[in-house]
């Protein structure tokens, strides 16, 4: 009996070391291969085919390619329209199909609307874990602008998007001309601080991946932090997981969580401050529209204000990801910022 008991020990032993080194590995670089070319104004892109089930979620005026902006890094940036640029970012765990619905709302032969995916997430890049920092991720997206040629831009961010969003654009300050600020929390903790249970919990080493990568997944409970749980059903799931869980690299949602500073001395909390910093220091022409139902981080609101304390805000009752709910009010905020510049002898070009 001792003897059996000690080989049962031994096969549990051994298997929970198995599973604990599978899920806590770190991921491999994969990196998207398009087909064809795609030109763009007077510069030349990978284009990136979408799978039907993406392709269905957009019309086909809409452009798909890639911007390598590391060696086998790849940014998969989709746009619409002409005219001014419209810079969009997501966060986590979506991609630049979260703005689908608000391009729809806007004049597509006035406006060019850039909507990148992050390093990780959707149809780009899939990186080890080490590999998900700020400053990589302001880098990456502050490279993809670059080779867009851009001049001058509005920012559109929500979520992480928010916050690298504004710290690709802290690389080229020359572009901003407006903003409009969705939920997000842009902030660097001089103290502890809890940001969620599901942050707490995520945090610890292999509980993290039991529950984001084995048992569930970041995008199964999108629909849980909405305002109308039915604004986010199973394709738009799909549309925002499937290219992340099919891609041999599912750890971005995780990490992106744990990049996520608590304390004065997490990894992200140096440059949180700068961005602080940068933020608080801009003048233009700037918009909130906040869910004021999102469990995540609706009550960060009084602290965006505190960073843009001169802009117009509108309190809506959707969730977390806001886009999906009420893009034509995100839109109608877009199109003020756009008439205040040209109050403002910015004119924007049709």
């Amino acid at each position: 009996m001792l003897q059996w008991l000690l080989t049962a020990l031994t096969i549990f032993v051994a298997s929970a070391l198995v599973v604990s080194f599978a899920v806590t590995r770190d991921g491999k670089v994969i990196t998207p291969v398009g087909e064809g070319t795609i030109t763009i104004g007077n510069k030349t892109f990978e284009a990136f085919p979408l799978p039907d089930y993406a392709a269905a979620f957009i019309n086909d005026e809409y452009k798909s390619y890639l911007v390598e902006v590391e060696s086998g890094i790849k940014v998969h940036i989709l746009e619409v329209g002409t005219g001014y640029p419209i810079y969009m970012q997501h966060g986590n765990p979506t991609s630049g199909f979260l703005y689908r619905k608000v391009a729809e709302h806007l004049p597509t032969d006035r406006f060019r609307i850039i909507m990148p995916t992050m390093v990780g997430l959707g149809f780009s890049s899939k990186v080890p874990v080490a590999d998900h920092t700020v400053e990589n991720h302001n880098r990456w997206l502050n490279t993809a602008l670059s080779e867009l040629a851009l001049d001058k831009l509005i920012y559109v961010g929500q979520d992480w998007g928010g916050i690298i969003g504004v710290g690709a654009l802290s690389l080229s300050p020359e572009l901003i001309e407006g903003i409009v600020m969705m939920n997000t929390a842009i902030y660097a903790p001089t103290e502890k601080m809890q940001l969620s249970r599901l942050h707490d919990l995520v945090r610890t080493p292999i509980v993290g991946e039991l529950l984001i990568e084995v048992l569930s997944s970041s995008f199964n409970g999108m629909d849980r932090v909405q305002g109308d749980p039915k604004s986010i059903e199973q394709p738009v799931k799909d549309l925002y997981g499937r290219p992340v869980l099919e891609s041999g690299n599912q750890k971005a949602p995780l990490a992106l969580m744990r990049m996520a500073p608590h304390s004065p001395d997490h990894p992200s909390t140096e440059s949180m401050a700068k961005l602080v910093t940068f933020v608080r220091g801009l003048d233009v022409p700037t918009e909130i529209v906040w869910g004021m139902n999102d469990p995540i981080i609706g009550r960060a609101l009084p602290a965006i204000q505190a960073h843009f304390p001169n802009a117009r805000v509108t309190q809506t009752d959707p969730g977390h990801f806001l886009q999906e709910e009420v893009p034509d009010v995100i839109a109608a905020a877009v199109m003020r910022v756009c008439d205040e510049l040209q109050a403002l002898q910015a004119p924007i070009e049709n």
